[in-house]
């Protein structure tokens, strides 16, 4: 049995339990808010975010992967005090968020940069995992990375190569933001494979935001994980329609390879307060209320449903041995 690093402490994969594997707490922009202040309340959020954690514990929820990383604002010692106050193990991940370019940092330093020397941001990753994060003592246990409609960027690549480069070095687990509509995920298992990653140790995000089933089979069909993972954005695809394509998968047999989470903040600056009234049904009792049912009727047994909130997760962390 392996050991996973919480915000917590370290907790033994067979005791992770139901587990929400892309979710976040708070996507932040602090140079944002620092200039053009707004809806962000320390005290109010942090205690928002403890009911909504105190909600899933109410559900049987006892675990939660926060993927936010650098470019969503990630702040461990706020996370970590929220989850103080709950029972769920809170896992936290590094990487890095963009679209398109780096943040400068990187830009500047690095094999053939104007600072030359080691790849920066590999070593950034490794030190997050193996160190612990700013000080604070706690591990990332997955890493994360992006590619989004505009496509595989020169520094998009270097993210995604970085990221694989301190698997290998780690073997943690590697989940992914993508542009489901552009297949991005194919780019990434292309990247990965150039780099060596045993594709079954990937997880590629927001899948469930595609209606091409063909597309999502050939992924499944590498062996990678997908991520079903934003129930309740509907801007992407409606509740019914991702219930319908996971139903089918699940009879096709890749219950083993699907992932249910819904992606939804406690708050984010990028979108509040709109969200509420745009996207009403993106927040975590929305996957228990109304979709777990809906996917019950849709044929999706117990034992089906246990392999993609309690046994799939268990099974991404129990392979890591090399922290």
């Amino acid at each position: 049995m392996a050991g996973v690093p919480t915000t917590s402490g370290w907790v033994d994969s067979s005791e992770l339990g139901l587990t929400l594997m892309h979710e976040h707490l708070f996507t932040l922009n602090k140079e944002l808010d620092d200039n053009y202040p707004g809806d962000w309340d320390e005290e109010l959020r942090r205690a928002d975010a403890v009911d909504k954690l105190h909600y899933l514990e109410s559900v049987g929820v006892s675990s939660l992967v926060d993927l936010t990383v650098l470019g969503l604002g990630r702040f461990i010692p706020r996370v970590k005090e929220v989850a103080e106050h709950t029972t769920i193990n809170v896992i936290v991940a590094t990487g890095v968020y963009t679209y398109r370019d780096l943040p400068l940092y990187f830009h500047f330093r690095g094999p053939g940069r104007m600072i030359d020397g080691p790849e920066y941001l590999t070593e950034f990753l490794i030190d997050d995992i193996r160190e612990g994060i700013a000080g604070t003592g706690v591990r990332a246990a997955i890493l994360k990375c992006s590619t989004d409609e505009i496509g595989v960027t020169p520094d998009i690549d270097r993210a995604l190569r970085c990221v694989a480069q301190a698997h290998r070095e780690t073997g943690v687990p590697i989940t992914t933001h993508t542009h489901a509509a552009t297949h991005r995920g194919l780019d990434q298992l292309r990247i990965f494979d150039e780099e060596g990653v045993d594709p079954t140790r990937v997880i590629i995000g927001h899948s469930g935001d595609s209606k091409d089933r063909d597309y999502l089979r050939r992924l499944l069909d590498t062996g990678a994980y997908i991520g079903m993972d934003r129930f309740g954005l509907d801007v992407f695809a409606t509740t019914p329609e991702r219930v319908a394509t996971v139903a089918q998968l699940a009879l096709e047999g890749f219950a083993d390879q699907m992932l249910l989470s819904t992606d939804a903040p406690c708050f984010s600056h990028n979108l509040e307060p709109a969200r509420a009234e745009h996207l009403p049904n993106w927040n975590w009792p929305h996957l228990f209320d109304d979709v777990i049912p809906a996917l019950r009727e849709a044929g999706i047994t117990d034992a089906q449903l246990n392999r993609m909130l309690v046994d799939n997760p268990r099974r991404i962390f129990e392979r890591v041995d090399t922290y």
